[in-house]
């Protein structure tokens, strides 16, 4: 986030700077989980806590283009996210809201 800008216009922000999606400005971000990824180093200590906010956008178009921080992107079928080597954070996520994820797909 930047200084001052709201949660919600971060996310849309980022949306576009990673992918060249525009959002969908008419229908803003929903939230759909927060999650905590809490690392520890090898003594045991906290090394690293994320907070990830995860929200639903509504996007024009499918064409993406990958940001230069990324190494690829891809739109992936529901059967297929977990055949990916994904973080475990993003695996909580996924399994945890599977079910409202596809619901939220299947309206669009």
């Amino acid at each position: 986030m930047e200084l001052g800008e709201n949660l919600e216009n971060a996310v849309m922000r980022e949306v576009t700077e990673e992918t060249c999606l525009e959002c969908v400005r008419e229908k803003p971000p929903s939230l759909i989980d927060v999650v905590d990824n809490i690392d520890m180093d090898d003594e045991g200590k906290v090394k690293y806590h994320f907070v990830i906010i995860d929200y639903h956008v509504k996007v024009k178009g499918t064409a993406f283009k990958v940001a230069s921080d990324a190494e690829d992107l891809k739109w992936v079928p529901f059967d297929e996210v977990e055949t990916y080597d994904l973080t475990a954070s993003f695996c909580v996520f996924f399994r945890r809201n599977r079910q409202k994820l596809e619901q939220l797909n299947s309206l669009h």
